[in-house]
């Protein structure tokens, strides 16, 4: 059983940067992929970057490269992601999630994980 808590969001104006961090415990191995999830009001769920705890492989949603970057701290099991030229479409409830094994980064679907976190806001104003 993994358990998964986000941190780090809030209310900023377009342009801005945030740092969300997941702290992972409970199950991570070197298998394990992380994945970082938005979701809007009456949206679906959206990939928006994943990482592979053993190698630090990174993929990342075309909506978000170049502003956006993930990272991992293996030792202390969490995961960051770095929000850059932050954008009021960005507004979402970010979620972070783990797929148990074969670790990838083409994991972009939410049903191909298996834990998640509460989810923390992330609100831009323009």
């Amino acid at each position: 059983q993994v358990h998964l808590v986000e941190s780090g969001g809030g209310l900023v104006q377009a342009g801005d940067s945030l740092r969300l961090s997941c702290a992972a415990s409970g199950g991570t191995s070197s298998s394990n992929t992380m994945g970082w999830f938005r979701q809007a009001p009456g949206k679906e769920r959206e990939f928006v970057a994943a990482i592979t705890w053993s190698g630090g492989s990174t993929g990342y949603a075309d909506s978000v490269k170049g502003r956006f970057t993930i990272s991992r701290d293996n030792a202390k099991n969490t995961v960051i992601l770095q929000m850059n030229s932050l954008k009021p479409e960005d507004t979402a409830v970010y979620y972070c999630a783990c797929r148990m094994y074969n670790g990838r980064v083409d994991y972009i679907y939410p049903y191909q994980y298996d834990y998640w976190g509460q989810g923390t806001q992330v609100t831009v104003s323009s």
